[in-house]
């Protein structure tokens, strides 16, 4: 059937995990019990042996839409047809009303608003990121299919009939005010219950429109991006692991940075560097619950021992917050449009990155200062992070971008040593917690003095990648953000005027959006370039509102910026990791990163303008 564009798609899920569903009606990401696990459906990594669920008008001429029902996480797809007008519902029912049977499974409900339509469905799993074969039978209520250590089943209102490479087919009619349902579910060797009957369907789509907007009520963010913080809102809480407060970076895998290209990775891991700007997105617009969930869970991470390298903390972890995620390809899979290898876990997770000390103890601090207070048990662990970074903070590392060449000495990770640092301090002495004060503070000077000396460049007049060079890098827009230096500090403000040049002037900026750095002056180990990073855009936006605040021209520039950002999003709001040269989204989707900074963004930028 080909390929979607990847912004043609929205997502569902339960909190445990999503699938994403295409304008086309077909689901083809979904990976089942949990994010991380093998995938069931990936047809958008191949589009023959992938497999999917779609369900669509017979009217392949029918143009679509797609839109979340109103404050939710239900998604409908409507098909215009000649003959009237057919919609799917698609949840995942999540609430504490649910009887537990229905938990934890995809609900496609197909209503036919006018007229009536003609329509197929084609379910086709795919175990094990196709790899599995498996059984497919008919039964009473539906089919069941079995593979080696897993068994789904696809309840349907409508008969099905067996169909080829181990799928079930169903064509059927509905009429205005008729409807079909399909439960899709994990279950027992030969458990298939009967698909729900219209009342009941009804009850779980009301009992689920009730979760989200209960859920979403709690949002204190009132200001001009109202709609727009509030889908990023609900797609962070998709992206959240509930049994753990984890949050992954996104839920996919394998899509391109770079059209047909090899910079294809697996993103459904929790980053460490996530942690601050996770808990400074979730209290900024009153979801306190989520901080703290997910504070919990860096909270169990900084209490585990060393590594075998001596370093307290791991770059990533599985939601559960297991550290093994060793990267393997799948060479049996196409990938998106041709786009190989496509790569399972993650060779970054034995990268040495000290950035990630910073970003946790930036999480801890806000924490303590908004939501709840340190332990002595916790500082004491904190502590023994703190004195680590103290006197590992002068070594090379692999940094944010986490190249493939090697390391180096990364000015954004010598900034984030001294935010450890300087928010260690600060604790310290707000909570009166014993700490080697003097050596932090002599580290935490020395660090400042060797960022200014080392990592500024009097040619480029701009804070740069890495000491000693002249590259620039988009994490430098992170230095007002985290309180290094001032906003309107002379260094800062030549920082951002060198960074908004276009590339072919040495800059970083396209039409408003920011490139990480250049590949070709920072070989970072892979063939080909990438598109510009949508969270490094609003980064931007942030840093010139706060410049902003002594300078209005800035402040109204970050406004036009953050309104152009606006409409690089899809239809449905949602953001990839990239946008590419024609606007097309590139990378991981939807990307946590992107939407948190989107937050972050709103809410400083609201408050600037007043």
């Amino acid at each position: 059937m080909g390929y979607l564009p990847i912004h043609d798609h929205g997502i569902i899920g339960n909190m445990r995990t999503v699938a994403l569903v295409g304008t086309d009606g077909a689901i083809d990401w979904f990976c089942h019990p949990r994010f991380d696990s093998p995938s069931v459906f990936a047809s958008l990594l191949d589009d023959e042996k992938g497999g999917e669920f779609r369900i669509c008008a017979e009217d392949q001429a029918a143009p679509s839409k797609q839109f979340y029902w109103p404050d939710t996480n239900i998604l409908v797809t409507r098909f215009f047809c000649e003959s009237g007008v057919v919609e799917i519902e698609d949840f995942m029912p999540v609430g504490d009303n649910l009887d537990h049977g229905w938990h934890h499974q995809i609900v496609r409900r197909v209503r036919a608003v006018r007229g009536e339509v003609w329509l197929h469905a084609d379910c086709r799993p795919a175990f094990d990121y196709a790899r599995a074969p498996h059984e497919v039978e008919l039964v009473r209520h539906g089919a069941v299919f079995r593979a080696p250590g897993v068994t789904m089943s696809l309840s349907a209102s409508v008969p099905l009939t067996v169909a080829e490479r181990g799928g079930v087919h169903a064509r059927f009619r509905l009429r205005q005010g008729e409807q079909a349902v399909f439960v899709f579910r994990g279950g027992a060797e030969d458990d298939c219950p009967r698909s729900p009957d219209p009342d009941e369907a009804e009850t779980l789509f009301r009992w689920t429109v009730a979760y989200w907007r209960r859920w979403l009520s709690r949002c204190s963010y009132r200001g001009r991006w109202r709609e727009t913080v509030h889908r990023s809102a609900l797609t962070l809480k998709l992206l959240t692991y509930e049994p753990t407060g984890a949050i992954v970076a996104a839920p996919t895998l394998g899509l391109p940075e770079e059209p047909g290209g090899v910079r294809n990775w697996d993103y459904r891991y929790t980053w460490m560097r996530d942690a601050a700007f996770t808990l400074y997105g979730f209290l900024r617009i009153g979801f306190t619950q989520e901080a703290d969930a997910f504070m919990s869970w860096l909270d169990r991470r900084y209490h585990e021992p060393p590594g075998e390298d001596g370093a307290p903390l791991r770059l990533l972890y599985t939601v559960e917050g297991a550290t093994c995620i060793e990267e393997f390809e799948l060479p049996h899979l196409a990938g998106y449009k041709g786009a190989k290898p496509v790569r399972v876990g993650n060779a970054a997770h034995s990268q040495f990155q000290l950035d990630i000390y910073g970003e946790l103890l930036d999480a801890v601090y806000l924490s303590n200062k908004h939501s709840r207070p340190v332990s002595y048990d916790a500082w004491m662990h904190l502590r023994r992070i703190v004195d680590y970074v103290s006197e590992s903070w002068h070594l090379p590392d692999h940094g944010i971008w986490e190249p493939r060449t090697g390391m180096r000495h990364n000015v954004n990770s010598k900034v984030m040593c001294w935010v450890a640092l300087d928010r260690a301090l600060r604790l310290a002495e707000k909570r009166s917690f014993p700490a080697p004060r003097e050596q932090w503070y002599r580290a935490r000077d020395d660090i400042y003095e060797a960022i200014f000396r080392r990592g500024w460049s009097d040619e480029e007049q701009s804070f740069v990648a890495a000491f000693d060079e002249r590259s620039l890098d988009a994490s430098a827009l992170l230095m007002p953000l985290v309180f290094f230096l001032g906003p309107d500090d002379p260094r800062m403000l030549k920082t951002l005027k060198a960074i908004r040049r276009t590339p072919n002037q040495g800059g970083l900026v396209s039409d408003g959006m920011v490139y990480r750095y250049h590949p070709e002056q920072l070989p970072d180990g892979l063939p080909g370039r990438e598109g510009t990073f949508n969270m490094c855009s609003f980064w931007l936006v942030e840093a010139l509102t706060r410049a902003g605040r002594v300078d209005p021209a800035l402040l109204e520039e970050a406004r036009l910026l953050f309104e152009r950002m606006i409409g690089y999003g899809n239809h449905l709001g949602l953001y990839s990791e990239e946008t590419g040269e024609h606007g097309e989204a590139l990378g991981n989707f939807p990307q946590a990163f992107t939407h948190l900074s989107l937050i972050s963004a709103a809410f400083n930028l609201e408050r600037a303008l007043g």
